[in-house]
C-alpha cells in the first residue's frame, strides 16, 4: 500500500472555491506569524486533494520554507493510534477490555488501582493523571518510557475508575506496557509491524526516524518548556516515542490512517482491523458507564482512543460536523476528523500549540466542512 491517489476537490464532491478559502486563511496566518507552519489534507471517497503546505520548516529561519515532505510531531493524534494497537490484541482473543491493568502488568497493584480496567486506559475513566507530578523532573533527566511507567504504577487515582471522566495521558503509557508484556514487542516495533507497514505508512514511526530528522518541523515552543533540553523539538522528547504523544507522520501518511478507518479496518485489500474492532473504537463507550455523570456520556462522549464529536464546546471539531464524527486534537497545534456520513477526513497538522480553545484549527475545521458537497 502507498500514498492514497490523487484527485480535483470536484472529482469528489468537494467546492474548490469553499477549499482555496481554508489554503488563504492558512497563508495568511502563516505569512503574519499568527503560526509558524501548517498542512492541511483533505480526502474523500478513498481519494485526497494534494496536501497543501505553509510557513517555515525552522522557527527562527523565515527563509527555510515548509516542503511537501514535512513530517510533523501530532502529539496527543497518537492515542487512537496506540489504542488501535491494543485493539489488536483484543480481537486476536489475547486480552478483553474489561481484564485487570495488573493481570499484565503485576506492579499497577498499588493505590487502589487493582480496579483499573484496559476498557478504563482507552476511555480517559481509569482516575489516573493526564501527566505524572514529576513529569518535568523525569524528562529533565532524559528518563525513558520505563520510567514514567514505572511512576505510573506508583500514583494514586484522582477517583475510583469508571467513575468519571478525566484525561489521562498516564493511561497510554500503562497500555503501551501491556501491548509490551502480551507481546513481547515494545509499541513503536508493534506499530511499525501491525499498521504502519501494511499500510505504507513509510514516514510515520512512534518516535522519530533519525534519518528523517531534518524532515521534522519545528514546534512553537509553551513558556515552561523554552530554555529546557527536553521540549518537543529535542533529540530527546523526538526520540522519546510516547504512547499518548510521540507519533511522527506526513499528511499523506496519515490520510492512511483515516482512510482505514473510513473503511472499517481494510485499505487497499490489506486488513488491519477487523469491522467489529472499528465499530467499537467509533462508538459511545461511555454509554454504558452506569457511574459517568449523564452530562460526560451524552455531550462529551469518547470512543476507544477516539474522541467523538462534541459540538459547542470549545474542544470542538468545529460547528457543521454530524454526530457520528470522531477525531482527536493534539496538543502541538493538530487536529484530524473522520466523518462516515460524508465519507471524509480533515487532517490539519500546525506547530502552533492551540489550546485551549482551539481558534485557528475550529475555523479551519468549519471550512472544510462546508466544502462537502
Amino acid at each position: 500500500m502507498s500514498d492514497l491517489p490523487l484527485a480535483k476537490p470536484d472529482a469528489i464532491g468537494i467546492d474548490p472555491i469553499r477549499l482555496q478559502r481554508a489554503y488563504d486563511l492558512l497563508k495568511d496566518w502563516t505569512d503574519h506569524d499568527k503560526i509558524p507552519a501548517a498542512a492541511l489534507c483533505v480526502g474523500r471517497k478513498g481519494r485526497i486533494v494534494e496536501p497543501q503546505f505553509f510557513g517555515r520548516h525552522r522557527l527562527e529561519s523565515p527563509a527555510a520554507s515548509l516542503k511537501p515532505d514535512a513530517l510533523f510531531l501530532v502529539a496527543s493524534i497518537t492515542k487512537p493510534v496506540t489504542v488501535a494497537a491494543a485493539m489488536l490484541l483484543v480481537e486476536r482473543g489475547e486480552m478483553a477490555l474489561d481484564d485487570k491493568v495488573t493481570r499484565y502488568v503485576p506492579r499497577f497493584a498499588q493505590n487502589g488501582t487493582q480496579d483499573v480496567c484496559i476498557r478504563h486506559l482507552m476511555t480517559h475513566t481509569s482516575g489516573l493523571p493526564d501527566q505524572l507530578a514529576i513529569n518535568n523532573k523525569l524528562r529533565a533527566a532524559h528518563q525513558p518510557l520505563s520510567a514514567f511507567i514505572d511512576a505510573t504504577c506508583q500514583e494514586p487515582l484522582l477517583f475510583p475508575p469508571g467513575t468519571k471522566v478525566s484525561y489521562q495521558s498516564m493511561g497510554l503509557a500503562m497500555l503501551s506496557e501491556i501491548v509490551h508484556q502480551v507481546t513481547g514487542k515494545l509499541l513503536p516495533e508493534f506499530l511499525r509491524k501491525e499498521v504502519f507497514d501494511p499500510l505504507g505508512m513509510k514516514d510515520t514511526s512512534l518516535g522519530w526516524q533519525p534519518e528523517k530528522k531534518v524532515r521534522i518541523t519545528e514546534v512553537r515552543l509553551e513558556r515552561e518548556m523554552q530554555g529546557t533540553d527536553w521540549h518537543w523539538n529535542t533529540p530527546y522528547w523526538l526520540g522519546f516515542g510516547a504512547p499518548w504523544g510521540g507519533l511522527i507522520t506526513s499528511p499523506a501518511d496519515f490520510a492512511c490512517f483515516c482512510q482505514m478507518m473510513l473503511n472499517g479496518g481494510e485499505l487497499g485489500g490489506v486488513r488491519v482491523l477487523s469491522r467489529a474492532t472499528v465499530r467499537a473504537m467509533t462508538g459511545n463507550q461511555l454509554a454504558a458507564m452506569a457511574q459517568i455523570p449523564e452530562e460526560e456520556r451524552r455531550c462529551r462522549p469518547w470512543g476507544l482512543g477516539w474522541r467523538l464529536n462534541w459540538p459547542g464546546h470549545s474542544a470542538s471539531f468545529g460547528d457543521l460536523l454530524g454526530p457520528r464524527t470522531f477525531g482527536h486534537w493534539g496538543a502541538t497545534g493538530t487536529v484530524c476528523w473522520i466523518d462516515p456520513e460524508a465519507e471524509a477526513f480533515c487532517i490539519l497538522f500546525t506547530t502552533q500549540p492551540q489550546e485551549p480553545e482551539g481558534r485557528y484549527l475550529a475555523r479551519i475545521c468549519n471550512i472544510v466542512a462546508a466544502s462537502l458537497l
